[in-house]
């Protein structure tokens, strides 16, 4: 249903995206790679003649281009339309009131003044960011060029023209040095994917004269080989959006700027892993805005066979549409046994506040700069990669984002968290759009990390400030469409960007795969009297994202030694106190367990932490075991003498506790009045002998052990031994006893046998087995 506030234009949007529902299913095209191989190591590799040329780039300028004039735009846009009510109810107009994320690294990456173990890295316009980490390394791509990172902003390699990867595989992939060229981080498999379209039309391959050029790392390191690929294409391969499903590796891709229509394809992941020959399967879908394939983040995976979704804004600028009030997804399964069971869905509105892309759109331009009537394009008719996928405990979410119009006439960047239903349909969670005051943010990139925490990085600009890199974030609890951190300034400009109108055409949000907290995000700033732009990369990790564990039991602690026996119980609901950066109490469950999970990152807060009265120093991905031991006495009660055993209900209630009392004969020594000792195998023999004990010491501990194991006193509560002066179980006690009399000490007699007396008597204290007995003690 269209929403009536949105006027003719939206009219026009919504209606345009009817067009999305293709009356036939688009046939699916199988491309066998036409070239495979496996790479030496990468940190082996130089640059080849061909690569040193310059880059072949679509719209790609570099400082005195001659057809720089023709891009120029410096007359003011036209003035954006009013936003309807709707879209100004989902504007948050004041930042975060969370201090600002603290940055745990931030350096300069490729772009002016860069200048690594290979050279430096001529900037070229746009700089089309692209970023991935891995488990210790950062590898970055700036359009033709590429550097790998320690995580400390030392450069390990580069910068080298892109296509040096692909050094003697001969073919357009080694010939062509390109841009648009794409790195991601496969977290499911530790590897590194890079993407290199190939733009040029190859003349003597009229019907196939594109290729798409793809080098996977055979392990984590991304200066070792790579398995290397290259699939032609018909079409030309614009803009090329990679992302990581468990099925294969997903590449949307643009046939043209004067074209409504994406060619969605998806390469064999499996067979690449391994480096076998391997297939692309591609659609062609016309119609469609800028695709953007989900890309899974972190180690939990969609259920199996589950298909891929895709997603674009709605509108169309080449009809002169500049908003709606949908996001639009398809779903993409791909069955690599039989290609004709390949197929994308038609596609499905997903209702969300309307909106107005930020400067109309791409290639045009609408943000100010201090010093200079120049402006800067905004690509604000597409979603910007990466669409986020993560799952959290089975909680399935989608993370989208684009750049919009706001209320003050300036640009916000709105987001949105997509979560699959039970039918894996996504619906709308949350959506806000960024615009806390008169400025422009926009471009921006969106990460989400393991505890559900939403990162997002962007340009921000508007006269008098100089185009810069900010961060902005939220806590999963934070109110619904809120970032409720202050912005993070991540790169502050200092000049503005003259030589050209094209400001990035992307930048880039990764989550580091080595804790599932970081944000790495990288984006364009220009330096006091550069030439051209430099580079800034940044790593934020939010409060509480990295935690430690403890856990444990409580129990109660029988012989007194700090350390839990597998005879000593377990003690249910128990409250575990702890302070420090979190404060709190835990209840022990019934098995007497319980676990804490507390903050570990040092950036927000020393993580020190007294649990009860031990203090640890806690690191992140500790899983600390800490038991507490509780040792409380109090005074028997309910013990019976030898005369209650001797009559009728006392017979009676032994013979109720028969079976334990032939557990415990058949482990006890007794004696004889004379010191003979003998193993009492029959329960007959038992009661005899305690109708007429040898000796009094014999008989109390009859009693005893009769009082315990007829529930009167728990066998299993402890008592201090008088002789041995440690805390042993009633049980065992006995068969010390047994002992002493064999061994004829008086002195120890004397002692057990008065201990036994307390305990008949119920004056002795004991150590209870049953931690109930222990409360307000």
């Amino acid at each position: 249903m269209i929403n009536r506030v949105l006027g003719a234009a939206a009219i026009l949007a919504a209606l345009s995206m009817f067009a999305l529902q293709p009356a036939q299913p688009p046939s699916v095209e199988v491309h066998s790679a036409a070239k495979f191989d496996i790479s030496p190591p990468l940190s082996s590799l130089r640059e080849t003649g061909a690569a040193r040329e310059s880059a072949s780039c679509r719209n790609c300028d570099a400082p005195g281009d001659p057809d720089q004039a023709t891009q120029r735009n410096d007359a003011p846009p036209p003035a954006p339309p009013p936003l309807p009510a709707a879209a100004i109810a989902v504007e948050q107009k004041e930042q975060g009131t969370r201090p600002a994320a603290k940055p745990i690294a931030a350096f300069d990456g490729m772009g002016a003044g860069f200048e690594g173990p290979q050279g430096p890295a001529a900037g070229r316009n746009p700089s089309d960011n692209s970023l991935a980490a891995g488990p210790d390394r950062i590898v970055q791509i700036v359009n033709s060029r590429l550097a790998v990172f320690d995580k400390q902003g030392k450069v390990l390699y580069g910068a080298v023209a892109t296509n040096t990867i692909f050094k003697g595989f001969g073919g357009t992939c080694e010939a062509r040095n390109n841009g648009d060229a794409v790195v991601r981080y496969d977290q499911l498999a530790g590897r590194w994917l890079y993407v290199m379209p190939i733009f040029t039309r190859i003349q003597e391959r009229p019907e196939e004269p594109y290729s798409v050029c793809y080098a996977l790392s055979t392990g984590p390191d991304p200066l070792g080989p790579y398995y290397r690929y290259e699939f032609r294409r018909k079409l030309f391969p614009d803009y090329p959006r990679p992302a990581v499903w468990p099925d294969g590796y997903y590449l949307p891709t643009s046939t043209g700027d004067e074209v409504i229509q994406k060619h969605a394809c998806v390469a064999d992941r499996a067979k690449m892993l391994t480096g076998k020959a391997a297939t692309e399967q591609c659609v062609i879908l016309d119609n469609v805005n800028f695709l953007n394939n989900a890309d899974v983040d972190g180690q939990a995976v969609p259920p199996a066979g589950a298909p891929n979704i895709m997603m674009a804004a709605g509108g169309t600028q080449l009809k002169n549409v500049f908003g709606d009030d949908g996001i639009y997804y398809w779903t993409f399964h791909v069955d690599w046994t039989n290609p004709k069971n390949t197929k994308v869905s038609e596609a499905v509105k997903i209702s969300v506040a309307p909106y107005h892309y930020l400067c109309n759109g791409q290639l045009s331009n609408c943000v100010p700069q201090p010093d200079t009537t120049r402006r800067l394009d905004a690509q604000g008719d597409k979603i910007m990669q990466r669409l986020v996928y993560r799952n959290i405990g089975g909680r399935e979410s989608i993370v989208a984002i684009h750049s919009v119009n706001s209320s003050t006439g300036a640009g916000g960047v709105r987001w949105y968290e997509f979560r699959l239903d039970e039918k894996r349909e996504p619906r709308l969670f949350q959506q806000g759009t960024y615009a806390p005051d008169g400025f422009y943010r926009w471009m921006g990139s969106a990460g989400m990390d393991k505890q559900g925490n939403i990162g997002i990085g962007y340009s921000f600009g508007g006269t008098p400030h100089f185009a810069g890199q900010r961060f902005a974030a939220r806590m999963a609890e934070d109110p619904p469409g809120a970032l409720g951190f202050h912005e993070t300034v991540l790169a502050e400009g200092e000049a503005s960007q003259t030589s050209g109108n094209r400001w990035e055409d992307y930048t880039t949000t990764a989550m580091d795969p080595s804790d599932d907290c970081t944000f790495w995000y990288v984006g364009d700033y220009l330096k006091k009297g550069a030439a051209t732009y430099s580079t800034r990369i940044g790593a934020f990790r939010l409060p509480g994202c990295l935690r430690g564990t403890i856990s444990g039991v409580a129990y109660m602690d029988l012989n007194h030694d700090g350390t839990r026996q597998k005879d000593e119980p377990a003690i249910p609901g128990r409250e575990i106190a702890y302070s420090g950066a979190e404060s709190g109490k835990v209840t022990t469950g019934a098995d007497g367990a319980f676990r804490i999970s507390l903050p570990a990152d040092p950036v927000y807060a020393d993580p020190v932490y007294t649990i009860q009265s031990k203090t640890i120093h806690l690191k992140a991905g500790d899983a600390i075991g800490m038991d507490f031991p509780d040792t409380c006495t109090v005074t028997s009660s309910g013990a019976r003498d030898a005369k209650f055993w001797m009559g009728d209900k006392g017979q009676n209630a032994v013979d109720q506790h028969y079976g334990e009392w032939k557990k415990l004969i058949n482990t006890l020594y007794l004696t004889t009045g004379e010191g003979t000792r003998f193993l009492p195998k029959r329960y007959s023999q038992f009661r005899a002998w305690l109708h007429k004990p040898p000796s009094a010491l014999l008989a109390a501990q009859a009693v005893a052990g009769l009082n315990a194991e007829a529930g009167t006193l728990d066998g299993k509560g402890s008592v201090q031994d008088p002789v041995v002066k440690d805390w042993v179980t009633i049980h065992n006690l006995i068969k010390r006893v047994s002992d002493a009399w064999l061994a004829r000490n008086k002195g120890a007699l004397d002692a057990y046998k008065t201990l036994l007396d307390q305990l008949n008597n119920n004056t002795a204290t004991i150590t209870p087995s049953n931690a109930a007995a222990c409360a307000g003690k």
